[in-house]
């Protein structure tokens, strides 16, 4: 099957529904429910673009096992000309949310692809895994399927270590081997847009190491979300079931998080990627280097986010009439400064990508792990800061749609215009605004840039044991050394 279209992935998702449970109700369809029908809606706008005449070659290329046309995420890129072509389609998928949808299916379509190119790596565990992890690729691209992931275990108690305290089925673990494959039973967070994909992949994360006794839950696995006995439990929806202009994102762009249940699910051997071997598991992004491919798409998503940040501002200080004031110009300035730096560190991965042993072309990890830290850090939480800073009263009272409705818009219409905007245009823009920086919406936005990654600490910490600092000490030392 080619690359599909929006309406076969809604046909497919509503024909394979997953158990998903919101706000204490088991939900039958999420394509047609209010929490998530516009997510779908959205994701399906994505799949479309495959098939744009103006776009369509850049958003997919040739199957090496059919020919057929598939999404340009699943290449396994082998130059800096690859990565460049998937780093212009995801741009075009990013653009369709304002990067407002961090998990669009690109995100583990590049993963997975990482994998796939690194193939052997999984030989080592056992030989049958590299040929699982290859036509586990081979199927997803073939298919265009959507996928979420889960990475972290629930933990009754935390620690200081960075090892993770693990509970025996709290923790998602192996609790059978059979002749036909292995049952897990436990918890994983955290699954973002898992209620409205085909599949989750569970795996390691680099930024919550396994001791050496957590064999059990050393493993990596791959389940149609629809697969008996998983269960996705989702928190509240931010769609409000407003209107695109009372709620310009929230009623667009719901991805959805949940928390996903393993009762006792049994996951096929041919679905089975590595097991039992915990320096594999704890080694497992670094060695696919799987991490700077999704790196890749997630920086590439920031630059996107960032310019419509950009975008809003400016067009929040031109109708106010603001766009001399200083203040107004340094706060739209450090959105300029985030822009080109987020930018500069995209070109440099790509410039300084480089093979790994299995030919693989690889996005330099260290200017994308710097770009994310930074973004999750001070970026993005300062930028959702400065629209509310340059907003201020004018996204504390803002009237409804329904009132330019009423007899009240003649009213609306003489005290809210500006004079370089209607009263509808202005209030329409920082119904945006509040929704970037304000909202529910808003809000879920700086806690997910904030903590996606991983803990920003852990992150910070392996960026230092990871990065030759050699050639630094060395020029400091040599100084230190020198005479006169």
């Amino acid at each position: 099957m080619p690359a599909r279209t929006g309406q076969q992935y809604i046909e497919l998702l509503s024909k394979n529904p997953a158990e998903v449970w919101i706000a204490g109700e088991k939900i039958g369809d999420v394509t047609t429910h209010p929490a998530f029908r516009n997510g779908v809606r959205s994701l399906a706008a994505l799949y479309d673009q495959q098939h744009s005449p103006a776009i369509k070659d850049v958003m997919t290329f040739a199957s090496p096992s059919s020919g057929d046309a598939v999404g340009m995420s699943f290449i396994i890129p082998k130059t800096i000309e690859d990565l460049v072509k998937r780093r212009k389609m995801m741009t075009n998928w990013a653009q369709e949310s304002c990067g407002m949808m961090a998990r669009t299916p690109d995100f583990l379509n590049c993963g997975i692809s990482g994998w796939a190119g690194s193939s052997d790596y999984f030989a080592a565990n056992r030989p049958e895994f590299k040929d699982n992890v290859l036509r586990y690729h081979e199927y997803i691209r073939e298919n265009d399927l959507t996928l979420t992931h889960t990475l972290v275990n629930l933990q009754r108690s935390r620690n200081t270590s960075i090892l993770d305290k693990l509970e025996d089925r709290v923790a998602l673990t192996v609790v059978k081997e059979t002749d036909a494959g292995i049952v897990v039973h436990g918890s994983r967070i955290l699954a973002t847009l898992g209620p409205i994909s085909d599949e989750i992949a569970v795996y390691p994360t680099r930024t919550h190491l396994l001791g050496e006794e957590a064999q059990k839950q050393a493993f990596s696995f791959a389940l149609p979300c629809a697969t008996p006995g998983i269960k996705f439990i989702c928190r509240e929806s931010l769609d409000q079931g407003s209107s695109n202009f009372d709620h310009p994102l929230g009623s667009r762009f719901e991805e959805m998080d949940a928390v996903v249940f393993f009762d006792n699910v049994f996951v096929p051997w041919e679905r089975v990627f590595l097991l039992g071997d915990v320096e594999m598991a704890n080694k497992f992004a670094a060695a696919t280097q799987s991490t700077s491919h999704t790196g890749h798409q997630v920086v590439n998503r920031t630059v996107v986010k960032t310019e419509f940040l950009l975008g809003l501002t400016s067009l929040m200080a031109e109708t106010l009439g603001s766009t001399e004031v200083p203040h107004v110009q340094e706060k739209i300035g450090e959105i300029v400064v985030n822009l080109e730096l987020l930018k500069a560190c995209v070109r440099s991965a790509e410039a300084d990508a480089t093979l790994n042993e299995w030919g693989m072309m690889c996005p330099s990890f260290a200017p994308l792990t710097a770009a994310r830290t930074v973004y999750a850090n001070s970026m993005y939480p300062r930028m959702a800061e400065i629209v509310q800073l340059l907003g201020s009263s004018s996204l504390m009272v803002l009237p409804t749609e329904s009132d330019f409705d009423a007899p009240i818009a003649p009213e609306l219409e003489h005290y809210l215009s500006t004079e370089t905007s209607g009263a509808r245009d202005r209030v329409r823009l920082f119904h945006l605004a509040w929704d970037v920086a304000c909202s529910a919406f808003g809000g879920r936005q700086v806690l997910y840039e904030r903590f996606f990654g991983g803990d920003p600490v852990r992150n910070t910490m392996l960026l230092y044991q990871g990065y030759d600092k050699t050639n630094a000490m060395d020029r400091v030392q040599t100084f230190l050394d020198r005479k006169g």
